[in-house]
C-alpha cells in the first residue's frame, strides 16, 4: 500500500509546517503572522499532478489527464443534445436561435447541443381556458369568481347596456408559429376575443342576447376571434367560444323593464292593427271587384243601347230621305202617341150647342184626379 494512500488529486489539505498549507500559507490567514503570500499557480499544478500520480496506478502523465478531463467534458457535452418528446408534445429546435425544425412524432431526440441549438417543448393538446368578464379567486375555505366590468359590460345595437361573461377554450395547433409570432399568446387571445364579443354585441339587440340568440352571438364571435388569430398567425386554435352569461346590467334594470312593457304594448297594438286589417281588406277587395263588375256591366248596357239609338236612327233617316212626308208625318203622330197617352183630355165638340161661348172648364177641380199633373 503506498503511503500516500489517503491523498487526493488536489493534496490532502494537511497542514505543512508552521500550519501552513500545501500552498506555502494558510489559504485567509497570515502563516503565523506573517504577510499574506499569494500562491504560485505553476507549484499549484505541480502538486496536484503528483498528488495525481500517487493516488492513480502505475502514475497517468499530466497531458493524458488533461486529455481525459477534456474527452469526459466533451462527452458530456455532447450527451446534453438528448430530449425525449412526450405524445401531448411538440419540440421546436432552434439553430443559433433561428427555428430549424418541429419534431412533432413522440420519442427520443436529438440537437446539437447549446449554444448551438436547443429546443423547446410545448403542450399542444391539452386545452386551456380563458375567462373574460370574470375572475376567479381563492381563499380560505372560499372560493368563486367576481365580475370585471371593464372586460363585461358592453353597449348594444338597441343602446342597452349588457353584462356578459365568456369563456373561452383553446389549444396550440403550431407549435414554432406560437412560440415566434406572438409575444404574449394569453394576452393577445384575451383582447382580440373581447373586441370580437363587442363587435357582434354591438350589431345585436339585448332581447337576442339574453335570450335565445346566445349560442348565434358566441359562433358569431369566435368566427370573429378565429380569423384575425389566422391573420396574425398565431398558432393558435379556438376550440370553444361560450356565452356563459348574459344579464342586463341592475343599474339599468327598471329601464329596460320600462321598454320591454312598450314592446309588448306595441306589439299588442301591432297584432290589433293586422287583425283589423286581414278582416277589412278582404271585404274591400270583395266590394271593389263588384264595382269593377257593375261598371263593366254597365258600360256595356250603355254601349249597346247607344248603338241601338244610333242604328235606329239610321234607320230613320234612311227612311226620311226616301220618303220625307210619310216619315214626317209619322214621326209627328208618334210623338202624339208618346205625349197624349198619359195626358189627361178634355174633347170639346164644336158641333155642340153653344158655339160661340166658352164653356167653363173646372181645371183646378180636375188636378187632383191627374195626380197634380
Amino acid at each position: 500500500m503506498p503511503e500516500n494512500d489517503n491523498k487526493n488529486p488536489w493534496g490532502r489539505g494537511d497542514r505543512g509546517e508552521n500550519g501552513k498549507g500545501p500552498w506555502g500559507s494558510s489559504p485567509g490567514g497570515s502563516g503565523g503572522g506573517g504577510k499574506d503570500v499569494p500562491p504560485d499557480l505553476d507549484e499549484m499544478l505541480r502538486r496536484a499532478q503528483e498528488n495525481l500520480r500517487d493516488v492513480m496506478p502505475g502514475g497517468i502523465g499530466g497531458g493524458k489527464v488533461l486529455t481525459l478531463f477534456v474527452l469526459a467534458a466533451a462527452t458530456l457535452w455532447l450527451a446534453s443534445g438528448f430530449y425525449t418528446v412526450t405524445p401531448e408534445e411538440h419540440a421546436v429546435i432552434q439553430r443559433f436561435g433561428a427555428w430549424e425544425r418541429t419534431q412533432t412524432t413522440p420519442g427520443l431526440g436529438y440537437h446539437a447541443p447549446w449554444p448551438i441549438e436547443t429546443v423547446s417543448k410545448v403542450n399542444v393538446t391539452t386545452v386551456r381556458e380563458m375567462g373574460i368578464g370574470f375572475a376567479a379567486y381563492a381563499g380560505r375555505g372560499t372560493s368563486g369568481t367576481r365580475d370585471v366590468p371593464a372586460e363585461s359590460l358592453m353597449l348594444t345595437s338597441d343602446l342597452n347596456i349588457v353584462d356578459i361573461d365568456m369563456v373561452v377554450r383553446w389549444n396550440i395547433k403550431s407549435a414554432e408559429d406560437y412560440l415566434f409570432n406572438i409575444e404574449d399568446p394569453e394576452s393577445t387571445i384575451k383582447k382580440v376575443a373581447e373586441s370580437a364579443i363587442r363587435e357582434v354585441v354591438g350589431q345585436t339587440p339585448m332581447s337576442q342576447i339574453i335570450t335565445q340568440e346566445r349560442v348565434k352571438v358566441a359562433d358569431a364571435a369566435q368566427k370573429i376571434l378565429v380569423r384575425n388569430l389566422d391573420e396574425y398567425q398565431s398558432g393558435i386554435n379556438i376550440s370553444q367560444f361560450l356565452v356563459k352569461n348574459a344579464v342586463v346590467h341592475p343599474h339599468v334594470q327598471e329601464a329596460f323593464q320600462d321598454m320591454q312593457s312598450a314592446k309588448q304594448d306595441a306589439e299588442s297594438v301591432q297584432n290589433k292593427a293586422e287583425q283589423y286589417r286581414n278582416d277589412i281588406l278582404p271585404k274591400a277587395r270583395g266590394q271593389a271587384i263588384k264595382m269593377k263588375q257593375d261598371a263593366e256591366a254597365y258600360k256595356q248596357s250603355t254601349i249597346a243601347r247607344a248603338t241601338g239609338d244610333a242604328e235606329r236612327f239610321n234607320a230613320v233617316y234612311e227612311a226620311y230621305l226616301s220618303g220625307k212626308d210619310v216619315t214626317r208625318e209619322r214621326m209627328y203622330i208618334e210623338t202624339m202617341e208618346d205625349v197624349l197617352k198619359n195626358a189627361q183630355k178634355i174633347i170639346l165638340d164644336e158641333n155642340g150647342q153653344g158655339g160661340g161661348v166658352v164653356p167653363y172648364l173646372p181645371l183646378s177641380e180636375l188636378k187632383p184626379a191627374t195626380g197634380g199633373k
